[in-house]
């Protein structure tokens, strides 16, 4: 196996505590159109795009097309990112310890650009990464392996030599079908039997349980 020398992260979820925002977010566009959202519901969206996300919704309410609904759900969503959101404290400890160390960082977002770019800078992170892919830079979402291979291209490497660093089911299938390392953080009770496919699940991130990774089995 090859050394793994840069890791990549998803942000949601695993970066900044943005999930709740998001949940308020569909609560507040979907509540208006009479349909209310159930926690199976939200729990079987997580980490896919929006699109994604927007579809699965549309089969229980009539919804509009992805490209008339996103000015709608964007513009709450990104109002309670601007007041809100909040970056988790493992995380920014551990950017901090990879910098140190001298190991590449990247991100690999299910979120659009406008998302992504947003997000970061509320929480003073978009300096941080070698390199940003959003969810509509490429073909495939989540699961599908084009996000992490995209993230590696652009630090210049394969994804086989690369850490990914996911808090969702689909986020951990699409690191694995990458070739990459897989780490899950469970962030919440219960969301451990969720990651069990990762080489290795931890409810906290370091830079050494990231790169310990590489040499786990």
């Amino acid at each position: 196996m090859a050394a793994v020398t840069a890791v990549i992260f998803d942000c949601d979820g695993t970066l900044v505590d943005s999930e709740p925002l998001a949940r308020r977010a569909w609560e507040r566009t979907l509540g208006g159109r009479g349909y209310e959202i159930s926690d199976a519901d939200f729990a079987a969206v997580v980490g896919h795009p929006f699109a994604a996300t927007r579809e699965f919704f549309a089969e229980r309410v009539e919804l509009p097309p992805a490209e008339m609904l996103w000015p709608e759900f964007s513009g709450v969503l990104f109002e309670l990112i601007d007041g809100e959101l909040r970056p988790f404290e493992d995380a920014l400890a551990t950017l901090a310890e990879l910098d140190a160390a001298g190991v590449p960082v990247a991100v690999a977002s299910s979120s659009v650009r406008e998302r992504l770019d947003r997000t970061l800078r509320r929480v003073e992170l978009h300096d941080r990464f070698a390199a940003t892919v959003a969810g509509d830079e490429v073909a495939h979402g989540k699961p599908r392996p084009d996000l992490f291979l995209e993230a590696a291209a652009r630090l210049g490497l394969g994804a086989h030599e690369c850490v990914v660093v996911e808090d969702a089911a689909p986020g951990v299938a699409a690191g694995l079908a990458a070739g990459a390392r897989v780490v899950g953080v469970a962030r919440a009770a219960g969301d451990a039997a969720a990651l069990a496919e990762a080489h290795v699940v931890v409810e906290r991130l370091s830079a050494k349980s990231l790169l310990d990774a590489r040499s786990r089995t």
